[in-house]
């Protein structure tokens, strides 16, 4: 252990070295562009997809000359205009894409955020022009929109503001109009009449053979941050986001019936309420913003996608779907999920900051909750629990910009109830040492104390009990070669519950590297990228956990196809027994048209029985198929299938399907079904302990929407569950029946 503890300082030292030995060259580092400037008007535009008013005359017009994706920085097979203009409370952008055969764009009638197989262009706006982030505002052809944060890298997350678009198919291909309010927008706290510098990036996707991305400016393939290459805006004297207060009332109703004595008992009345809400959102300067909400609807209607939960060990992830919580996120993000909102299930209130001053960003949320949903996390696995007390979570995040593009940051965490606490502190940076290399480092403390029933049922320390989470990870990356390094040690009684972290006692230590092939259009391929990676991971106690050698074969092609092939060698260790751990995975897709899509997935190898503790051979298939009939009707049809054999015969057989009807009447209303239905067959002579042969699962939900923007909307839905057992035909349990009403009053 000695020895142990000597290495983990050896290696601390070693990475603080490096960190200060670099500190200077990343703080020095790179150049800015010569900006274009953007004209202002005072003249009012009418978003509908027709350029004739007088201020596109007045515009900046940019092309878009560089293919990126598959080609790297070549011409373009498509021509393609952004035009930009703003006026003191709005930021204007058009584009004509141009098409040789406008037959072939594909544009459908969607909900927001789910145009992704269509044709579109992009305005992404780095607003501070600090190139670690920006906003993206996407539409396709017929002014659906989609917007989210892109991250420095060129990622993005969910986010949902409120502006305006129109889009218009024509002779010559399309036109796309957008409207974005400077009250949707942080930015830079400047004087009335001093300029402001923007980056810019403006982006289309052309999908024909293969899908191509055409942008405003070149993309080096060896150069890790997407937003310093960006091109510059300057102007915006005079912007201003108005008053910047937002005020969304709600009105959400439930009526819930459930089966008193399942399976043949009568239903009676589960839940019956009328839940009035408010949230307001107040820009107090033009780079921060203040959210408060008081009983709030954090409902979802949308129901999760179907995961196979059998045979797992560790808690499954879900991503977070709640406005309230979408807003800002991104700067809660860290290398750890040490935050991960979904852990607050039924909020009182709620309030929340966040923003960027300058180089500081900060953010800030306290939520109070009536559950108190808690991960217990360990090495070899991790259970899922909750206490039945009103807790207060808070979180505190800040973050420095240092240089052109890296960070450190600090992250607080905080979570309490009646005679029950989880803390976390700790700091983290992300240092862009150059174009092509980077390192990142987090580390988290935590102090935690829960109750004595709750420590003596799950078996946790009964008193104050204190963790360590550490993580670096080193990458270097260019066009055609990258290498990676990376070190993970959390301690057993590390606690993170407001975040999602389902394994705890472990150190790990993995490195890999990769070769990548890029070739143009016209070619069977257009990235091939072939590689290989190390891992170890053992507990605290010095006990391999696993370890292995993955080879990876990664293909993108015509037709809009991709395969991703993993080969792994390997051994894994579960309650003291070590199995082979040898396996197949593989993922890809098929996209030939913007009509029809096939994706799938598989798994074929060694596997763990951990109920029963024996080596067993498993298998999984999955696939997707995703039909646009016409422009109004999308059918989605997912299927998951999942067998596991041991040496005496078959242990499970697994299906799950899932599927999805949507008819949009237009941009604001759709009509939706969902079906899910999950079937578990156990061979029960195969178990050491009682299990029901048979276990069915059908859940069904049915949704009539409106939505004029993402708050102002009118939800009406059904939704049930159905059961069922070896002696147990599928039996109705619950059904219910809900009404959400929302109003955006921007002032």
């Amino acid at each position: 252990m000695k020895n142990r503890e000597r290495v983990d300082r050896v290696f601390l030292f070693v990475l603080l070295f490096v960190v200060i030995g670099l500190f200077f060259r990343v703080v020095l580092e790179g150049k800015e562009k010569i900006p274009h400037r953007i004209p202002r008007t005072e003249t009012r535009i009418k978003i509908d997809g027709i350029l004739d008013d007088a201020a596109w005359k007045e515009a900046l017009v940019l092309e878009l000359k560089y293919e990126v994706r598959p080609g790297e920085n070549i011409e373009p097979p498509v021509k393609t205009e952004v035009l930009l203009v703003y006026s003191h409370s709005h930021l204007y952008a058009a584009f004509r894409a141009y098409d040789p055969n406008p037959s072939s764009i594909s544009a459908h009638i969607r909900e927001r955020d789910n145009i992704g197989g269509d044709d579109w262009v992009a305005l992404s706006l780095d607003t501070f022009n600090d190139q670690r982030r920006a906003y993206t505002f996407i539409c396709n052809p017929l002014g659906v929109q989609a917007d989210e944060y892109a991250s420095a890298e060129g990622g993005g997350e969910a986010w949902d503001a409120i502006w305006n678009s129109a889009g218009r198919i024509t002779g010559e291909g399309y036109i796309v109009e957008m409207s974005i309010p400077f009250n949707t927008l942080l930015f830079q706290r400047k004087s009335g009449s001093q300029e402001q510098v923007w980056g810019i990036d403006a982006v289309r996707s052309y999908p024909r053979n293969v899908r191509y991305l055409i942008s405003l400016f070149p993309w080096d393939r060896s150069n890790n941050c997407y937003m310093c290459q960006a091109e510059k805006l300057i102007g915006f004297a005079g912007a201003a986001p108005g008053k910047n207060i937002e005020l969304d009332p709600t009105l959400y109703s439930i009526f819930t019936q459930e089966r008193e004595d399942f399976p043949r008992g009568d239903f009676i009345e589960k839940e019956k309420k009328v839940d009035p809400g408010l949230t307001a959102r107040w820009g107090f300067t033009p780079n921060l913003t203040l959210s408060a909400t008081v009983n709030p609807d954090f409902s979802n209607v949308e129901a999760d996608i179907p995961q196979l939960d059998i045979n797992t060990r560790f808690a499954i992830y879900y991503p977070e779907k709640r406005p309230f919580f979408l807003e800002g996120a991104s700067i809660f993000n860290t290398r750890f999920q040490a935050v991960h909102t979904r852990a607050l299930a039924d909020p009182d209130w709620g309030v929340k900051v966040t923003g960027k001053e300058g180089k500081h960003a900060i953010g800030f949320f306290s939520v109070r909750d009536h559950i108190a949903n808690l991960l217990i996390p360990g090495s070899q696995g991790s259970r899922s629990s909750f206490m039945d007390m009103n807790t207060l979570g808070s979180v505190l995040r800040y973050r420095l910009d240092v240089g052109k593009s890296s960070t450190v940051g600090m992250l607080v965490t905080d979570r309490e109830g009646s005679g029950y606490y989880n803390r976390v502190a700790g700091v983290d940076t992300d240092l862009k040492i150059n174009p092509k290399d980077r390192i990142q480092l987090q580390f988290l403390g935590s102090q935690t104390r829960y109750p004595q029933d709750f420590s003596a049922t799950y078996r946790q320390p009964a008193e104050i009990f204190w963790g360590k989470a550490l993580d670096a990870y080193y990458n270097h990356d260019t066009r055609s070669f990258d290498w990676y390094a990376g070190y993970t040690d959390v301690s057993d009684n590390f606690r993170a519950d407001l975040g999602f972290m389902p394994q705890t006692g472990y150190r790990n230590i993995e490195a890999g590297l990769s070769h990548s092939w890029n070739r143009p259009r016209g070619y069977w391929y257009t990235v091939l990228n072939v590689g290989a990676s190390g891992r170890q991971e053992k507990d605290y106690q010095g006990n391999l956990l696993s370890k292995g050698i993955t080879f990876n074969l990664n293909y993108i092609g015509p037709v809009r196809s991709y395969l991703n092939l993993y080969t792994n060698f390997g051994k894994s260790t579960y309650e003291g027994i070590e199995f082979d751990d040898n396996h197949v995975y593989f993922n890809g897709a098929v996209r030939p048209s913007g009509t029809f899509e096939f994706f799938f997935t598989g798994l074929l190898g060694d596997g763990i029985d951990f109920d029963n503790i024996q080596a067993g051979n498993r298998f999984q298939l999955g696939g997707t198929v995703i039909l646009r009939l016409g422009r109004h009707l999308d059918l989605v049809l997912d299927h998951k299938f999942e067998r596991f054999n041991v040496d005496a015969g078959r242990l499970y057989r697994a299906n799950i399907s899932y599927l999805r009807l949507v008819y949009y009447f237009n941009k604001r209303t759709f009509l939706r079904g969902i079906l899910k239905y999950v079937d578990y067959k156990y061979n029960t002579d195969l178990y050491g302990f009682p299990i029901d042969p048979r276990f069915k699962h059908l859940f069904s939900q049915f949704l009539f929407s409106y939505e004029i923007n993402p708050r102002t909307v009118l939800f009406l839905g059904y939704s049930d569950d159905y059961y069922g057992y070896h002696t147990v035909a599928l039996t109705q349990s619950n059904r219910t029946f809900f009404v959400k009403i929302g109003y955006a009053l921007v002032l």
